[in-house]
C-alpha cells in the first residue's frame, strides 16, 4: 500500500524544538547550510525506525543519552521529545481519513519512557459531526491501552459507528504499540506505518563501496552505501531483464562510450561489475571505472527498484554527478515518487534545484541553534519570480531565499 507522509510535527529533538512542516509531496527536496537540520530530519527517520525495531530505551542509548537527544534549554526531567506524522494510503480516495501517529517520550529517574502513544484518524467533516471527533486505531501510555478491531468499519458517511476496543497491555513502558500490533492483517493502517518506518532507507551512495568485489549471491535492495551494487545487479540481471535493460540502455544515454555493463563472477566466486567502453577493446571493472559512471549506475539501480521504498531518503546526490545529469536524476526521482516510494532529498546543488518545481523545495534555516523547515512557496516574493520564469536555483544562487546561506 503506498504511503504519502503530509504533515511532521516535531518538539525537543535535537535541533527542532517545535518544529511543523506542512505540503509534503511525493518528491521534496530541502535546502540549507551545513550543520542546518537538513540530515536531523532523516534522524527522525532513522531513530523512530529504532524504537520499532528495538525500543525505546536503546534508540536513546545510541544518540548518547536522553540529555543529548533533547532540545538545548529542556528540561530532561519535565519535558518531552515528541514525533507527530501525518500520513495518508494514496490507493484510497483523496476525500479518505488522514491518520495521525504520535509518540511522546519522557525521563524519569533515569529511566526512559513512553508518555503516549497513539494512532487516530482526523476529526470528522462538519456535516457528520454527530459521529465521535476522534476515532482511535490505538492509544497508549507506559505500556497500558487499547487497539480498536474494527477498523474496516470506519466510513465518513457513517455518523454512528464506534470503535470496538480491546485491552492489549505492553510488556514495558519502553515498547512500542506499532511494534506489535503492526504485525497483524487485520490493522491494515497500523501496519502500513509500521512498514514504512522498517523499510525506509537513507541512501548515502559511497564509491569506495560501490567498487568493492563481494562474494558471489544476488541482492534485491541496494544498502545505503550501494555495497552490494554487484550483487543487486546481478539480481536484475538474472530476474527483472526489463529492467536492466532500461537502466543500461539510460546509461548509454548518459554516460558516454558505455555499450554494455556486465555481471561477473571471478575464479574466486566473487562477483564485480565490467562496464563496457566502445573506444576500448576490453572491458573495465568497476574498480577503474570514473566516479560519475558508476555513481549514475548505482542511482539508476536504485531508482528501477522492482519493489520502491516507502520512504527513501537521499543525501547530496548531486555529489560526482555532472551537472548536466542532475535534471535527468530529478526526472528520475519523480517517477520512483509515483511508482510507489516517497522521497526526501538534501542537496548543496543549484542545478539540481533548478529542475525542481516550487512544490517540491523546502528551506531550512538555523537560528540562535533552533532549526526550521518551510515550503519556498510559502514566500510571496519567490512565488511571483518563479512564475515570471526564474529558475529557483538561480533565485538561490542571487540570494531570495533568505536566512538558509551560512
Amino acid at each position: 500500500m503506498k504511503t504519502q507522509i503530509e504533515q511532521i510535527k516535531v518538539k525537543n529533538f535535537k535541533l527542532y524544538k517545535n518544529l511543523h512542516v506542512t505540503n509534503l509531496q511525493r518528491l521534496n527536496v530541502f535546502l540549507g547550510a551545513n550543520g542546518s537540520g537538513k540530515t536531523t530530519l532523516f534522524k527522525v527517520f532513522s531513530f523512530l525506525a529504532t524504537c520499532l525495531k528495538e525500543n525505546v530505551t536503546v534508540a536513546i542509548g545510541r544518540e548518547g543519552g536522553f540529555k543529548e537527544v533533547i532540545t538545548r534549554d529542556s528540561d530532561p526531567e519535565k519535558d518531552f521529545i515528541e514525533f507527530e506524522i501525518k500520513f495518508h494510503n494514496v490507493e484510497q480516495s483523496k476525500t479518505g481519513p488522514v491518520a495521525t501517529y504520535l509518540l511522546k517520550i519522557g525521563f524519569n529517574h533515569g529511566k526512559v519512557f513512553i508518555e503516549k502513544e497513539v494512532l487516530k484518524y482526523r476529526k470528522s467533516l462538519p456535516r457528520y459531526n454527530t459521529r465521535p471527533s476522534v476515532w482511535y486505531l490505538f492509544k497508549y501510555s507506559k505500556g497500558i491501552g487499547y487497539v480498536t478491531n474494527n477498523e474496516q468499519d470506519y466510513d465518513l458517511k457513517r455518523a454512528h459507528t464506534k470503535e470496538k476496543r480491546e485491552q492489549q497491555p505492553l510488556g514495558a513502558e519502553d515498547i512500542l504499540a506499532l511494534k506489535g500490533l503492526g504485525q497483524f492483517e487485520g490493522y491494515k493502517t497500523i501496519k502500513s506505518f509500521r512498514i514504512l518506518l522498517e523499510q525506509w532507507l537513507v541512501s548515502n551512495l559511497q564509491n569506495e563501496e560501490m567498487r568493492k568485489i563481494n562474494d558471489i549471491g544476488a541482492d534485491r535492495q541496494l544498502s545505503m552505501s550501494g555495497s552490494n551494487l554487484a550483487q543487486v545487479a546481478s539480481y536484475l540481471y538474472e530476474y527483472e531483464k526489463d529492467t536492466f535493460k532500461t537502466i543500461l540502455d539510460k546509461m548509454k544515454k548518459r554516460v558516454p562510450g558505455v555499450d554494455k555493463v556486465d555481471v561477473t563472477i571471478n575464479e574466486a566466486g566473487q562477483i564485480f561489475l565490467k562496464f563496457g567502453d566502445n573506444s576500448f577493446t576490453d572491458p573495465f571493472i568497476s574498480k577503474y571505472t570514473s566516479d560519475g559512471t558508476i555513481k549514475m549506475f548505482a542511482y539508476l539501480v536504485l531508482l528501477h527498484d522492482p519493489a520502491p521504498r516507502p520512504l527513501l531518503c537521499i543525501e547530496e546526490p548531486e555529489n560526482y554527478l555532472y551537472p548536466t545529469l542532475l535534471r535527468e536524476l530529478a526526472e528520475e526521482l519523480r517517477d520512483y515518487a509515483k511508482r510507489g516510494g516517497q522521497v526526501f532529498v538534501s542537496t548543496h546543488s543549484p542545478d539540481f534545484v533548478d529542475a525542481l518545481t516550487i512544490d517540491e523545495l523546502f528551506l531550512v534555516k538555523k537560528e540562535n541553534g533552533i532549526s526550521n523547515i518551510s515550503p519556498a512557496k510559502n514566500d510571496e516574493e519567490i512565488v511571483e519570480l518563479y512564475e515570471d520564469g526564474c529558475e529557483l536555483g538561480w533565485l538561490w544562487q542571487h540570494d531570495y531565499f533568505k536566512g538558509i546561506n551560512p
